[in-house]
């Protein structure tokens, strides 16, 4: 069985690659944001937008436990 310092690190592993993705996410959300905006579908690209906060939101919240989880 793998001690708690080899849990930790493959857990802020798997969480970085996680957050990856999300930042990935965010990019297609604006770029599909950007484009509902110049095709005239301003009201899509404001609920594009309001999901692009709460990622942001949320990938600062996993940046900061994977901190967490690195230091401990």
């Amino acid at each position: 069985m793998p001690d708690n310092s080899d849990c930790k690190i493959a857990t802020a592993d798997a969480l970085t690659l996680l957050l990856y993705n999300q930042h990935a996410l965010g990019a297609a959300i604006e770029e599909i944001t950007k484009w509902l905006s110049e095709n005239g579908v301003g009201s899509v690209a404001a609920s594009a937008m309001s999901t692009l906060e709460t990622l942001d939101r949320n990938a600062q919240a996993v940046t900061d436990s994977i901190t967490r989880i690195r230091q401990a």
